[in-house]
Protein backbone atom coordinates (compact mmCIF):
# COMPACT_ATOMS: atom_id res chain seq x y z
CA UNK A 1 0.00 0.00 0.00
CA UNK A 2 1.71 3.70 -1.05
CA UNK A 3 1.74 6.87 1.15
CA UNK A 4 -0.82 8.07 -1.74
CA UNK A 5 -3.56 5.45 -0.70
CA UNK A 6 -2.77 5.70 2.92
CA UNK A 7 -3.56 9.24 3.27
CA UNK A 8 -6.79 8.22 0.57
CA UNK A 9 -8.17 5.80 3.32
CA UNK A 10 -7.09 8.32 6.08
CA UNK A 11 -9.15 11.09 4.45
CA UNK A 12 -12.14 8.65 3.27
CA UNK A 13 -12.21 7.24 7.12
CA UNK A 14 -12.40 10.91 8.03
CA UNK A 15 -14.54 12.11 6.32
CA UNK A 16 -17.24 9.11 6.72
CA UNK A 17 -17.02 9.34 10.31
CA UNK A 18 -18.12 12.65 10.42
CA UNK A 19 -21.04 12.16 8.66
CA UNK A 20 -23.21 10.98 11.72
CA UNK A 21 -22.47 13.87 13.74
CA UNK A 22 -23.74 16.18 10.73
CA UNK A 23 -26.49 13.94 10.21
CA UNK A 24 -27.86 14.40 14.06
CA UNK A 25 -27.55 18.15 13.62
CA UNK A 26 -29.71 17.91 10.80
CA UNK A 27 -32.67 15.36 11.78
CA UNK A 28 -32.36 18.21 14.65
CA UNK A 29 -34.56 20.81 12.58
CA UNK A 30 -36.05 18.70 9.25
CA UNK A 31 -37.28 15.27 8.64
CA UNK A 32 -34.54 12.75 8.23
CA UNK A 33 -35.70 10.98 4.99
CA UNK A 34 -36.91 14.09 3.11
CA UNK A 35 -33.73 15.86 4.10
CA UNK A 36 -31.63 12.82 3.01
CA UNK A 37 -33.30 12.78 -0.28
CA UNK A 38 -32.52 16.19 -0.64
CA UNK A 39 -28.94 15.94 -0.08
CA UNK A 40 -28.72 13.03 -2.40
CA UNK A 41 -30.77 15.37 -5.33
CA UNK A 42 -28.14 17.88 -5.20
CA UNK A 43 -25.44 15.56 -4.36
CA UNK A 44 -25.95 13.57 -7.62
CA UNK A 45 -26.62 16.47 -9.90
CA UNK A 46 -23.60 17.69 -8.57
CA UNK A 47 -21.78 14.30 -9.62
CA UNK A 48 -23.10 13.77 -13.03
CA UNK A 49 -22.28 17.57 -13.64
CA UNK A 50 -18.53 17.22 -12.28
CA UNK A 51 -18.60 13.69 -14.05
CA UNK A 52 -19.65 15.03 -17.33
CA UNK A 53 -17.02 18.05 -16.96
CA UNK A 54 -14.00 15.18 -16.54
CA UNK A 55 -15.04 13.80 -19.70
CA UNK A 56 -17.06 10.72 -18.15
CA UNK A 57 -19.49 8.71 -19.65
CA UNK A 58 -22.98 7.74 -17.94
CA UNK A 59 -22.40 4.37 -20.87
CA UNK A 60 -21.67 2.31 -17.69
CA UNK A 61 -20.80 -1.08 -17.89
CA UNK A 62 -23.13 -3.85 -16.62
CA UNK A 63 -21.08 -4.67 -13.81
CA UNK A 64 -20.96 -1.01 -13.05
CA UNK A 65 -25.06 -0.28 -13.53
CA UNK A 66 -25.53 -3.24 -11.23
CA UNK A 67 -23.35 -2.00 -8.62
CA UNK A 68 -25.04 1.62 -8.35
CA UNK A 69 -28.38 0.25 -8.41
CA UNK A 70 -27.32 -1.88 -5.69
CA UNK A 71 -25.30 0.95 -3.98
CA UNK A 72 -27.90 3.04 -4.09
CA UNK A 73 -30.93 1.05 -2.89
CA UNK A 74 -28.67 -0.22 0.14
CA UNK A 75 -25.86 2.43 0.99
CA UNK A 76 -27.90 5.04 0.28
CA UNK A 77 -32.07 4.58 0.57
CA UNK A 78 -31.65 1.55 2.99
CA UNK A 79 -28.34 2.55 5.05
CA UNK A 80 -28.08 6.23 5.33
CA UNK A 81 -31.90 6.24 5.23
CA UNK A 82 -32.82 4.21 8.14
CA UNK A 83 -29.39 5.64 10.11
CA UNK A 84 -30.87 9.51 9.51
CA UNK A 85 -33.71 8.07 10.69
CA UNK A 86 -32.92 6.64 13.57
CA UNK A 87 -30.67 9.23 14.46
CA UNK A 88 -33.73 11.45 16.11
CA UNK A 89 -33.32 9.38 18.79
CA UNK A 90 -29.98 7.58 18.67
CA UNK A 91 -26.92 9.56 19.87
CA UNK A 92 -24.17 9.74 17.13
CA UNK A 93 -21.57 7.98 18.31
CA UNK A 94 -23.51 5.11 19.10
CA UNK A 95 -24.57 4.85 15.58
CA UNK A 96 -21.36 5.47 14.18
CA UNK A 97 -20.07 2.70 16.57
CA UNK A 98 -23.10 -0.01 15.32
CA UNK A 99 -22.05 1.29 11.36
CA UNK A 100 -18.36 0.43 12.09
CA UNK A 101 -19.23 -2.71 12.73
CA UNK A 102 -19.93 -3.36 8.52
CA UNK A 103 -16.64 -5.26 8.46
CA UNK A 104 -16.96 -7.44 10.87
CA UNK A 105 -19.98 -8.31 9.02
CA UNK A 106 -18.15 -9.13 5.94
CA UNK A 107 -15.81 -10.86 7.37
CA UNK A 108 -18.83 -13.06 9.56
CA UNK A 109 -20.75 -13.49 6.23
CA UNK A 110 -17.67 -14.17 4.29
CA UNK A 111 -16.55 -17.05 6.86
CA UNK A 112 -20.04 -18.53 7.25
CA UNK A 113 -21.94 -18.31 3.85
CA UNK A 114 -19.46 -17.88 1.09
CA UNK A 115 -16.82 -20.50 2.91
CA UNK A 116 -13.73 -17.69 2.75
CA UNK A 117 -11.02 -19.24 5.20
CA UNK A 118 -10.84 -16.93 8.59
CA UNK A 119 -7.23 -17.04 10.25
CA UNK A 120 -6.92 -17.58 13.51
CA UNK A 121 -6.26 -13.25 13.97
CA UNK A 122 -9.47 -12.89 11.97
CA UNK A 123 -11.28 -15.12 14.28
CA UNK A 124 -9.77 -13.87 17.37
CA UNK A 125 -10.38 -10.15 15.76
CA UNK A 126 -14.61 -11.03 15.24
CA UNK A 127 -14.70 -12.28 18.67
CA UNK A 128 -13.21 -9.11 20.23
CA UNK A 129 -14.96 -6.55 17.73
CA UNK A 130 -18.27 -8.13 19.03
CA UNK A 131 -17.41 -8.02 22.75
CA UNK A 132 -16.62 -4.66 22.27
CA UNK A 133 -20.06 -3.43 20.30
CA UNK A 134 -21.94 -5.45 22.78
CA UNK A 135 -20.20 -4.05 26.21
CA UNK A 136 -20.88 -0.53 24.45
CA UNK A 137 -24.75 -1.84 23.61
CA UNK A 138 -25.26 -2.77 27.08
CA UNK A 139 -23.70 0.45 28.38
CA UNK A 140 -25.98 2.42 26.44
CA UNK A 141 -29.50 0.62 26.68
CA UNK A 142 -28.80 0.40 30.12
CA UNK A 143 -28.64 4.14 29.87
CA UNK A 144 -31.83 4.71 28.45
CA UNK A 145 -30.84 4.10 24.63
CA UNK A 146 -33.96 4.28 22.27
CA UNK A 147 -33.99 0.39 21.20
CA UNK A 148 -36.21 1.07 18.38
CA UNK A 149 -33.39 3.33 16.81
CA UNK A 150 -30.71 1.08 17.50
CA UNK A 151 -32.31 -1.65 15.98
CA UNK A 152 -32.72 0.66 13.11
CA UNK A 153 -29.06 1.29 12.75
CA UNK A 154 -28.17 -2.07 12.97
CA UNK A 155 -30.08 -3.36 10.09
CA UNK A 156 -28.54 -0.60 8.31
CA UNK A 157 -24.90 -2.03 8.99
CA UNK A 158 -26.42 -5.42 7.37
CA UNK A 159 -27.56 -3.52 4.46
CA UNK A 160 -24.28 -1.93 3.78
CA UNK A 161 -22.64 -5.53 4.84
CA UNK A 162 -24.84 -7.20 1.87
CA UNK A 163 -24.12 -4.51 -0.68
CA UNK A 164 -20.40 -4.72 0.05
CA UNK A 165 -20.71 -8.34 -0.42
CA UNK A 166 -22.93 -7.99 -4.16
CA UNK A 167 -20.66 -5.74 -5.38
CA UNK A 168 -17.16 -7.26 -5.64
CA UNK A 169 -15.48 -6.42 -8.63
CA UNK A 170 -18.22 -4.19 -9.61
CA UNK A 171 -16.37 -0.73 -9.60
CA UNK A 172 -13.53 -1.25 -11.96
CA UNK A 173 -13.94 0.24 -15.60
CA UNK A 174 -13.02 4.17 -15.03
CA UNK A 175 -15.88 6.58 -14.28
CA UNK A 176 -16.53 6.42 -10.91
CA UNK A 177 -17.72 9.87 -10.15
CA UNK A 178 -20.55 9.28 -12.82
CA UNK A 179 -21.51 6.39 -11.01
CA UNK A 180 -21.22 7.87 -7.50
CA UNK A 181 -23.72 10.58 -8.93
CA UNK A 182 -25.97 8.19 -10.37
CA UNK A 183 -26.46 5.82 -7.25
CA UNK A 184 -27.30 8.78 -5.42
CA UNK A 185 -29.85 9.82 -7.36
CA UNK A 186 -31.10 6.25 -7.17
CA UNK A 187 -31.10 6.60 -3.60
CA UNK A 188 -33.37 10.54 -3.86
CA UNK A 189 -35.67 8.72 -6.15
CA UNK A 190 -36.52 5.97 -3.40
CA UNK A 191 -36.50 8.33 -0.23
CA UNK A 192 -38.96 11.42 -2.22
CA UNK A 193 -41.32 8.07 -2.40
CA UNK A 194 -40.66 7.00 1.08
CA UNK A 195 -40.52 10.62 3.10
CA UNK A 196 -44.36 11.38 3.22
CA UNK A 197 -45.40 7.61 3.86
CA UNK A 198 -43.27 7.17 6.36
CA UNK A 199 -42.55 10.64 8.13
CA UNK A 200 -44.49 14.55 8.70
CA UNK A 201 -42.25 16.51 6.44
CA UNK A 202 -40.61 19.41 7.94
CA UNK A 203 -38.31 21.86 7.39
CA UNK A 204 -37.39 24.57 10.39
CA UNK A 205 -34.60 27.07 8.82
CA UNK A 206 -31.29 27.97 10.95
CA UNK A 207 -27.99 28.51 10.52
CA UNK A 208 -26.82 24.88 11.68
CA UNK A 209 -28.90 22.99 9.68
CA UNK A 210 -27.78 24.89 6.68
CA UNK A 211 -24.20 24.21 7.24
CA UNK A 212 -24.71 20.83 8.06
CA UNK A 213 -26.68 20.16 5.10
CA UNK A 214 -23.93 21.73 2.71
CA UNK A 215 -21.19 19.59 5.06
CA UNK A 216 -23.11 16.65 4.52
CA UNK A 217 -23.98 16.84 1.14
CA UNK A 218 -20.54 17.90 -0.10
CA UNK A 219 -17.90 16.16 2.33
CA UNK A 220 -19.36 12.75 3.35
CA UNK A 221 -21.97 12.75 0.57
CA UNK A 222 -19.51 13.33 -2.41
CA UNK A 223 -15.92 13.47 -1.54
CA UNK A 224 -16.11 10.73 0.47
CA UNK A 225 -18.02 8.75 -1.60
CA UNK A 226 -15.57 8.89 -4.50
CA UNK A 227 -12.19 9.01 -2.37
CA UNK A 228 -13.92 5.26 -1.43
CA UNK A 229 -14.48 4.41 -5.34
CA UNK A 230 -10.82 5.44 -6.45
CA UNK A 231 -9.31 3.55 -3.34
CA UNK A 232 -11.34 0.48 -4.14
CA UNK A 233 -9.86 0.68 -7.81
CA UNK A 234 -6.53 1.56 -6.45
CA UNK A 235 -5.85 -0.99 -3.72
CA UNK A 236 -8.99 -3.18 -4.17
CA UNK A 237 -11.58 -3.56 -1.06
CA UNK A 238 -9.80 -5.81 1.38
CA UNK A 239 -7.39 -3.15 1.95
CA UNK A 240 -9.47 -0.50 1.46
CA UNK A 241 -11.80 -1.96 4.24
CA UNK A 242 -8.94 -1.90 6.48
CA UNK A 243 -9.26 1.96 7.20
CA UNK A 244 -12.64 1.20 8.03
CA UNK A 245 -11.47 0.28 11.64
CA UNK A 246 -10.55 4.12 12.34
CA UNK A 247 -14.56 4.62 11.90
CA UNK A 248 -15.30 4.25 15.66
CA UNK A 249 -12.41 6.40 17.35
CA UNK A 250 -13.35 9.20 14.59
CA UNK A 251 -17.06 9.31 14.79
CA UNK A 252 -17.10 8.91 18.91
CA UNK A 253 -14.08 11.69 18.91
CA UNK A 254 -16.06 14.33 16.53
CA UNK A 255 -19.39 13.58 18.09
CA UNK A 256 -17.73 14.37 21.80
CA UNK A 257 -16.17 17.78 20.42
CA UNK A 258 -18.86 18.98 18.73
CA UNK A 259 -22.22 17.75 20.18
CA UNK A 260 -20.59 17.25 23.81
CA UNK A 261 -22.24 13.56 23.36
CA UNK A 262 -20.51 11.87 26.72
CA UNK A 263 -17.70 8.68 26.62
CA UNK A 264 -18.14 6.74 30.25
CA UNK A 265 -15.56 4.06 31.03
CA UNK A 266 -17.26 1.50 29.42
CA UNK A 267 -17.33 3.75 26.02
CA UNK A 268 -14.30 3.98 25.77
CA UNK A 269 -13.07 0.09 26.72
CA UNK A 270 -15.75 -0.78 24.08
CA UNK A 271 -14.51 1.51 21.26
CA UNK A 272 -10.83 0.20 22.00
CA UNK A 273 -11.92 -3.46 21.65
CA UNK A 274 -14.14 -2.70 18.71
CA UNK A 275 -11.33 -0.82 16.82
CA UNK A 276 -8.50 -3.51 18.03
CA UNK A 277 -11.11 -6.29 16.68
CA UNK A 278 -11.70 -4.84 13.20
CA UNK A 279 -7.89 -4.05 12.68
CA UNK A 280 -7.49 -7.61 13.47
CA UNK A 281 -10.20 -8.83 10.89
CA UNK A 282 -8.66 -6.86 8.26
CA UNK A 283 -5.26 -7.80 8.73
CA UNK A 284 -6.46 -11.14 8.67
CA UNK A 285 -8.16 -10.95 5.33
CA UNK A 286 -4.76 -8.89 3.80
CA UNK A 287 -3.35 -11.38 1.22
CA UNK A 288 0.19 -13.01 2.12
CA UNK A 289 3.01 -11.64 0.07
CA UNK A 290 4.55 -13.74 -2.60
CA UNK A 291 8.21 -14.92 -1.23
CA UNK A 292 10.43 -13.72 -3.61
CA UNK A 293 12.97 -16.59 -5.87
Amino acid sequence: MDFKAILMGLAFALMWSSAFTSARIIVADASPLFSLAVRFLVSGLLGVAIARAMGQSWKLTRKQWYATILFGVCQNALYLGLNFFAMQTVEASLAAIIASTMPLLVALASWTLLGERLRPLGFVGLLAGMAGVSLIMGARLDGGADLFGVALCVIAAFALTFATLAVRGATSGGNFMMVVGLQMLVGAAILFVAAPVFETIRVNPTVPLALAFAYTTLVPGLAATFVWFLLLDRIGPIRAATFHFLNPVFGVAIAAALLGEALGPLDFVGVVVTTVGILAVQLSRQPKPVPAR
